[in-house]
């Protein structure tokens, strides 16, 4: 990717790749000024004056990885990795320089995506996403009542409830936990219905972005929660609106799942 000037118009080229739904920007950050990014982010991601995404991925040289994927939420917030938008990364890279693995260095530590499968613009990785951390049960009084959920990390804040059914109103209960004064930091909101022994279903509200198809972290999460507390055997197949992906855990996590080139293009800032 290399930028371009015309009549004193910037351009910006993009790579636009999804992961079940959850779709992001791919963007080489040296080609952009650094004090904007955020500005251009929520600028790009705009679902109706911009490309639309829920995030961009912005790519920098590293001599610890293959690259380094810098990542900012849609609302120009910063985060420290998604499960799905470094495994976009991992396909533009693969499609780009034929790589069967992608060493990518997040702000969570540094993710390894192992190509198992491509289908033309379709790229199946296993990803090795790091040892959870569990903070532990969690008890939070929000307007609609009190809720109990578990407090973990996998390289990124999550707050997993389990509920029998999903209510239509589990978007407007998920931004509030997202700003409950509890997560200084704010923090990821899966809510987890156990569908089988090894299988779950999820719907997600996603620390910066809102309501999406689907999260790479926010399954890893769901899973290891499930496990933790016993309602599950790994492996777990995690069920989201944009698509299922699976999730082993022992010790660390390996998450799988596709990710689907979408298109290129260039914007005009």
């Amino acid at each position: 990717m290399a930028s371009l000037t015309t009549n004193n118009m910037a351009i910006l080229p993009f790579v636009k790749a999804t992961a079940c739904g959850n779709d992001f920007l791919i963007i080489d950050g040296q080609i952009a000024p650094s004090e904007q990014l955020h500005a251009i982010t929520r600028s790009i991601c705009d679902r109706h004056n911009g490309v639309g995404a829920d995030g961009v991925e912005w790519l920098f040289k590293s001599d610890k990885a293959d690259l380094y994927a810098r990542l900012i939420n849609s609302d120009g917030s910063d985060a420290e990795v998604s499960g799905n938008g470094t495994r976009c990364v991992a396909a533009w890279y693969a499609h780009e320089h034929g790589a069967k693995e992608v060493r990518i260095l997040t702000d969570a530590g540094i993710k390894t995506c192992t190509l198992t499968a491509r289908d033309d613009m379709t790229f199946q990785f296993r990803s090795d996403m790091g040892v959870p951390e569990i903070a532990g049960e969690e008890t939070i009084q929000t307007t609609s009542g009190t809720h109990r959920g578990l407090r973990l990390s996998v390289g990124n804040p999550q707050f997993i409830v389990f509920v029998d059914e999903f209510t239509p109103d589990w978007p407007k209960l998920g931004a509030e936990l997202e700003h409950h004064p509890v997560f200084p930091n704010r923090t990821n909101v899966e809510f987890v219905k156990i569908t089988g022994r090894n299988e779950i279903e999820i719907r997600i509200f996603e620390r910066g972005a809102g309501e999406t198809q689907s999260s790479g972290t926010g399954s890893c999460a769901s899973a290891v929660a499930a496990v933790h507390t016993g309602r599950v055997q790994s492996p777990v197949k995690v069920v989201s609106p944009g698509g299922p992906q699976t999730v082993e855990w022992n010790e660390r996590i390996a998450l799988t799942g596709p990710a689907k080139i979408l298109c290129k293009g260039e914007y005009y800032l």
